[in-house]
């Protein structure tokens, strides 16, 4: 898993998520610890609501929310193992 702690000057975060049936889960946010419970409690987005639990696998930190969006954007192009080579190599 890649270092997932919040960046004290970032305010805006991409992250992936591990779904309870093994999908992948791209999201922005300004609170990757608040957007994980609220994903885990059912009130995230539509797609994890019957996915639960969620792992965070991924998260990464900008200064600006059009840097964070724009990142998101190309995450989500990403194909599956794409993103799996992602996860593994911040987790090394």
């Amino acid at each position: 898993m890649s270092d997932t702690s919040p960046d004290p000057d970032a305010a805006h975060y991409v992250y992936v998520l591990e779904c309870a049936d093994g999908t992948l889960y791209t999201g922005y946010t300004t609170d990757v610890e608040r957007r994980v419970a609220e994903h885990d409690a059912g009130e995230g987005a539509k797609y994890t609501r019957g996915r639960t639990p969620v792992t965070l696998c991924h998260a990464e930190a900008f200064d600006s929310r059009s840097a964070a969006m724009s990142r998101e954007y190309a995450v989500k192009s990403l194909s599956r193992a794409e993103k799996e080579a992602l996860i593994e190599f911040e987790s090394e």
